[in-house]
Formats: structure tokens, C-alpha cells, sequence
């Protein structure tokens, strides 16, 4: 399995519609309705918003208003066919008056979520953790050099330091001795090194 670490983007233009594919990382279903309304308001007026997601244990697609199974579908395959999760890829259609016809559709949206994956920088997913851990500020420098193959998700400063990471078990052993451990959750992450 493997996923993308940020968002990309890639633009083509097929026969004067405009179309664009946008690949983002996500974690559940919630993040795909919260991506679509965003790209629909950065996006606005476009014909489509036509995308596919799949998580470790759930996919889905539309075509939105597309032909039934021209547009949906085979961006899907194509995620499975990269063999990657937790990922939304949208493909945006402006429609530029000249109509493409089924295969056309097919090729049109198939081709643009391969190039916009073609762009990602794809990472192997692993059995990780999401760790809160709390240290002092004389300590930061070193945590942060131990950490620089996990993702620190947040970072907040009061009286101590405290983040909220995602981490291997080997990561989190090696700092043990610098942080107060708050919580760990199991988690699939990206693998980063």
C-alpha cells in the first residue's frame, strides 16, 4: 500500500475543456465532503466535480452529472491500479462546448488522475502511532533532530512543549527518555525516510 504525502495538482486541456486533477491526502470520509466544498469554492463554476477516494477500509466515486460510469469509475481504477489509499483525487471539468463522447470522457478523466499521481511523491504506508508527548524547551533541539522522520502534526508552547506526532515505535523509544508520553494510538502513516 502507499499513499502521498501533500496535494498536487495538474491542468490539461482536451477538445477546449479545461481539466483539472487534484490528488489530496485524506484519512476518512469526513475529509473528502470537507476537500469537495473547498475545491468548489476555489473551483467555482466548473461544469464537474468528478473524483473517486479510497481509504484502507472504504471507497467511493461520483461522476456528478457526468455519463454513468465515464467519469467516477475510472478515476478509481486508477487509484487502484497505483495501489494507493487514503487518497482523494477530484478531477475539475470546465466544459468547453465540444462533447467528448464515452470513450472520450473515459480517456479525459483516467488520463488526468494518472498525470496528477504521475506528480505526487507516493510514500509506503506503515503500522505507526500518533503520539502526544510533552518535553522542556531545553530539550526541543535534540527532540526535534530524533523526529525528523515522523510528522509532527502540532506543536503547542505553554509552560512545556507539547506535540502531537506521527511516529514508528522505534522513533518513539529513541526519545523516551527526553518526553512525557500523554497518549499513543495506533495508526497506518506514511513512511518517511
Amino acid at each position: 500500500m502507499k499513499s502521498i504525502i501533500n496535494k498536487e495538482i495538474f491542468e490539461t486541456t482536451i477538445k477546449n475543456s479545461k481539466f483539472i486533477g487534484v490528488i489530496i491526502p485524506i484519512e476518512s470520509k469526513d475529509d473528502v465532503k470537507d476537500n469537495l466544498n473547498k475545491l468548489k469554492e476555489e473551483y467555482k463554476n466548473a461544469t464537474h466535480y468528478c473524483y473517486a477516494f479510497k481509504l484502507i477500509n472504504d471507497k467511493g466515486f461520483s461522476d456528478d452529472g457526468e455519463p454513468n460510469k465515464t467519469a467516477g469509475i475510472p478515476i478509481l481504477n486508477v487509484i487502484e491500479g497505483n495501489d494507493l489509499v487514503n487518497v482523494l483525487v477530484v478531477v475539475i471539468r470546465y466544459f468547453g462546448g465540444i462533447k467528448l463522447g464515452p470513450g472520450g470522457l473515459i480517456r479525459a478523466y483516467s488520463n488526468t488522475a494518472k498525470e496528477v499521481i504521475n506528480k505526487s511523491t507516493l510514500t509506503d504506508l506503515i503500522n505507526g502511532l500518533v503520539v502526544s508527548i510533552t518535553f522542556t524547551y531545553s530539550n526541543e533541539k535534540e527532540v526535534n533532530y530524533l523526529l525528523k522522520n515522523s510528522i509532527i502534526k502540532s506543536k503547542e508552547y505553554e509552560q512545556n512543549c507539547t506535540y502531537i506526532i506521527e511516529t514508528t515505535k522505534e522513533i518513539l523509544d529513541s526519545i523516551s527518555n527526553l518526553v512525557t508520553i500523554n497518549y499513543v494510538n495506533e495508526k497506518i502513516i506514511p513512511k518517511l525516510n
